[in-house]
């Protein structure tokens, strides 16, 4: 069976990738890795907003 993914659980699966990237990218380019976490940051505030409605 095919189940459909939770909005939370598709922002989780991102928020995981953007901080793998970044601690990748923080060996070679601290800048984009600040970057990269900044983003993953902002991922999670949209999945405790999510986890907070329901």
């Amino acid at each position: 069976m095919f189940w459909k993914k939770s909005p939370s659980d598709k922002l989780k699966k991102k928020y995981e990738a953007l901080l793998k990237e970044a601690f990748e990218l923080s060996s070679v380019n601290r800048k984009l890795s600040d970057e990269k976490t900044a983003e993953a940051e902002e991922v999670l505030k949209e999945i405790r907003a999510l986890e907070k409605k329901g």
